[in-house]
């Protein structure tokens, strides 16, 4: 059966089965480790520190009515960041599938990653200076050092198809995301050590999460050198006369149209962007569900943090384990109903309740790192060959901590009722639909549209 765009099956596996294995191995092992590098920026920077202190640094801007005005706009001080993470989505929308079929026409997608995770890597170290009434600044760096993670693990995902075969697909992605996980764990464990004892080091509070922010963008630059020095670069599929940029904008047009023909790859895509824009929304705003709705230091959600990051290691080689059993497919449905479980659960948490919230911490870690790292293999099978950057750079539209929906949901909910609880609760409908449309999505099906060969078990 004929692939897009003229590809035929045997030629859609050919790339990686071909590299030795010996070799296949040593790119799949520092593949992981850029997993292991950006990770810390989902977790310290997102996920724990940027939330509160950001929203206290607006709350310090904000006038007497709570107001700040950015862009002329009124917003209150609690919703700013919840907007922020919002239009850091819109943006990659604009700018991620462009990156993609940029990389897919270059021969130097190692060298378009390094300049890329280093851009995101400054905007970080950069945040150090995020004080006072700096809260502008905060969210434009934020949303500089998002756009350079999404578009820089646009680029890191399609090197998946060059490194792995199709059986190897799930046992890769897993394992990417497990030392992503573990990684995030290691300088969190780090700087929750600095944050709980900055009385005893002599300095503040504030000083302690700027200097937290900044550790983050010191360790995503620093092992980012493992990847690169171990990826290679290959001839691109498709080379066309002109410069990559104009091309890419050609392509993107054409793959845009050309996607009718793949209906189930669109069915599997829009499922993935609703649940996991619900996940991405719990992830990068349970510190602040914490801090303001259920009033828990940050000890607490810092600790919460890094007991989820470890948990997560281990259930995302588990859950891998289990799609080798039980299908790929199944294990990811499962998964979301846990998701959904886990949300309703929130909505009952007691106030002050530490030992409630470490539970619920615990619950999320064993289908957190399985459900992407699955889904990241899911739609690795669904691209033709040659356009594996571009297929992803509408993928990754709503991953690595940024979502769109759901924050705009999120901070319209709180803004409304004023009620963080109310807010939360009404990311269950995200879990509940793209539940719907994943068990709707024929994938054995996509994967032949797509001209790739089908795995035994899907």
């Amino acid at each position: 059966m004929g692939a897009p765009g003229g590809h035929d099956v045997k030629a859609a596996e050919e790339y990686a089965a071909t590299v030795p294995a010996k070799q296949r191995r040593r790119q799949q092992r520092g593949w992981y480790f850029y997993d292991w590098a950006n990770s810390v920026f989902p977790t310290t920077v997102l996920t724990v520190f940027l939330g509160p202190y950001l929203t206290s640094v607006t709350r310090t801007a904000a006038g007497a009515d709570g107001l700040v005005h950015p862009l002329g706009i009124p917003v209150t001080a609690g919703s700013f960041f919840p907007y922020v993470v919002s239009a850091a989505t819109v943006i990659q929308v604009l700018v991620l599938p462009i990156t993609g079929t940029i990389a897919d026409r270059s021969a130097h997608k190692r060298e378009l990653l390094a300049a890329l995770a280093y851009a995101g890597a400054l905007c970080t170290a950069l945040m150090f200076f995020l004080a006072g009434d700096r809260y502008l600044l905060g969210g434009i760096l934020f949303l500089l050092g998002n756009t350079a993670l999404g578009a820089s693990v646009v680029v890191y995902n399609s090197f998946l198809n060059d490194i792995a075969t199709v059986d190897e697909r799930d046992r890769v992605s897993s394992r990417g995301w497990a030392f992503g996980y573990l990684g995030g764990a290691l300088l969190l464990g780090l700087n929750l050590a600095l944050f709980l004892g900055h009385d005893r080091l002599g300095i503040g509070e504030g000083d302690a999460v700027r200097i937290c922010l900044l550790s983050a963008g010191i360790w995503w630059a620093a092992f980012t050198v493992i990847p690169l020095r171990t990826l290679r670069n290959r001839r691109p599929v498709h080379v066309e006369r002109g410069r990559p940029l104009s091309a890419g904008f050609r392509q993107l047009g054409r793959t845009i149209a050309s996607l009718r023909h793949q209906p189930r790859t669109l069915l599997f895509l829009a499922a993935f962007l609703l649940y996991n824009d619900g996940i991405q929304t719990v992830i990068s705003l349970a510190s602040v569900y914490g801090s303001e709705e259920l009033e828990l230091g940050q000890s607490v959600l810092i600790s919460t943090i890094l007991l989820v990051q470890f948990m997560a290691f281990v259930g995302a080689l588990l859950l891998g384990k289990l799609a080798q059993l039980f299908g790929t497919k199944r294990v990811v449905l499962a998964s979301l109903v846990l998701w959904t479980a886990v949300v309703v659960v929130a909505y009952f948490l007691e106030t002050g309740a530490a030992t409630q919230f470490y539970l619920l911490g615990a619950a999320i870690a064993i289908v957190l790192g399985g459900s992407q790292a699955l889904s990241r293999s899911l739609f690795s099978l669904l691209i033709p060959r040659g356009r594996e950057a571009e297929f992803f750079g509408f993928y990754e539209i709503s991953d690595k901590g940024t979502s769109w929906i759901g924050p705009l949901v999120f901070g319209l909910a709180l803004q409304v009722t004023g009620s963080y609880r109310s807010a939360i609760v009404s990311l269950v409908v995200f879990f509940v639909v793209g539940f719907v449309l994943l068990a709707a999505t024929n994938l054995p099906r996509a994967v032949r549209e797509a001209g790739n060969p089908v795995p035994d078990k899907i």
